[in-house]
């Protein structure tokens, strides 16, 4: 799905856009038992509550592909055979019906969902009737198909601070204890698919709050899929393909080129309106490097490095792997972040044998909010 996709399906989850009738969940405690299994008809809810709910159900199709959102291929045998995707279709095809099938799926989430304390299992069903419109996005007033789907959210349950609280009915002060509050989701899917504005039972798209976190038990006992590599990780592995790919090359000017090329290209993308998200692949990433003046003598074994720490037919998004706002130099005991578009002011020397990170100060600096002046430089004070 494309992000202007996943923008026309977050937009039914508005009280007046969708056909959302009821949602179906359960309630698990901290020891992992299923206490209790509840329907919530949303015709009878508040206005506020609708629209809190709402919230919560359209959280799972929001994030950015490869990054807070995962997809998810369903082979042929699986939509042929496959027991985890023949659950997800059965449950769709009742519409929310079938408290057996739904019990299957509580219990698949909960046997592999690692999370402390308490949560709640949300599920809703929606009948999109999927208008036609004009390669200038005007509606046509008719429909393509009925596009109907489910979508699940996992929300923790927290609880609040014991606060003191104040009564306006007679002025006076009294305790306000811990309460139960849902957060948002942890995790959650869709299914199936809304590809080229159309069903595509061949996808799902999982959905993990976590950058860090893939949740791989739950993508496997979901889906019987192997889960993509969280995005902080990847982060990481780029990081060390760098340095081992291009050791020679790989000083401060050769980090600063590969930030401002990737980011050039993440801004030219946008700008082009690809609805298709910007990926790199081994090639592209190769190329890269190697426009930034990483050496083809040390990038002999770059294609085996790749295919090591992201695999043979990987695809990264870009923005999985640098930050195009920062620019950031550490080590053990000090760090400095800097606006990329003056990364040109920080360098690296080595003086007398000692290693140094140095900063160009053209204007003032301040420490703990304080203007300090250089040793050694003349004092502007007026004797």
């Amino acid at each position: 799905m494309t992000d202007k996709e996943f923008a026309e399906i977050k937009r039914r989850f508005k009280p007046e856009k969708n056909n959302i009738t009821k949602v179906r969940g359960c309630y698990v405690t901290p020891s992992k038992e299923m206490k209790s299994v509840f329907e919530i008809p949303v015709g009878i809810l508040s206005d506020e509550q609708k629209d809190w709910l709402m919230k919560l159900m359209k959280k799972p199709i929001s994030g950015s592909v490869g990054r807070n959102l995962m997809n998810i291929e369903f082979s042929a045998d699986q939509v042929n055979e496959g027991e985890e995707h023949k659950l997800l279709s059965d449950i769709r095809e009742s519409e929310l019906e079938n408290e057996e099938l739904l019990t299957a799926l509580y219990e698949k989430i909960i046997s592999s969902f690692p999370i402390d304390g308490g949560y709640l299992i949300l599920v809703a069903y929606d009948r999109y009737d999927v208008p036609s419109y004009s390669k200038n996005d005007e509606d046509l007033g008719d429909s393509t198909e009925m596009f109907r789907y489910m979508i699940c959210a996992v929300c923790p349950i927290k609880m609040t601070k014991t606060a003191l609280g104040f009564s306006t009915a007679d002025n006076s002060f009294r305790n306000i204890g811990a309460e139960a509050s849902v957060a948002a989701p942890e995790i959650g899917f869709m299914f199936p698919c809304f590809d080229d504005r159309s069903t595509n039972i061949y996808n799902a798209v999982f959905y993990t709050r976590s950058i860090k976190e893939n949740y791989p038990d739950v993508v496997e006992s979901l889906f019987g899929a192997k889960a993509t590599m969280p995005a902080s990780e990847q982060k990481e592995k780029f990081e060390s393909l760098m340095s081992t790919a291009a050791p020679e090359s790989c000083n401060i000017r050769f980090v600063e080129s590969v930030h401002n090329m990737i980011k050039d290209m993440m801004t030219e993308h946008k700008e082009s309106h690809d609805p298709e998200p910007l990926m790199f692949d081994k090639n592209d990433v190769r190329r890269v490097l190697t426009t930034c003046g990483a050496r083809e003598q040390e990038l002999e074994g770059f294609d085996e490095r790749f295919k090591e720490d992201f695999g043979e037919a990987a695809v990264i998004p870009p923005r999985n792997i640098i930050d195009p706002g920062q620019f950031e130099l550490k080590n053990s005991y000090v760090s400095i972040k800097v606006d990329p578009k003056f990364g040109f002011m920080v360098d690296t020397k080595i003086v007398d044998g000692v290693k140094y990170i140095m900063v160009r100060a053209d204007e003032g600096v301040e420490v703990n909010g304080v203007n300090v002046r250089f040793d050694g430089e003349e004092s502007t004070q007026e004797v």
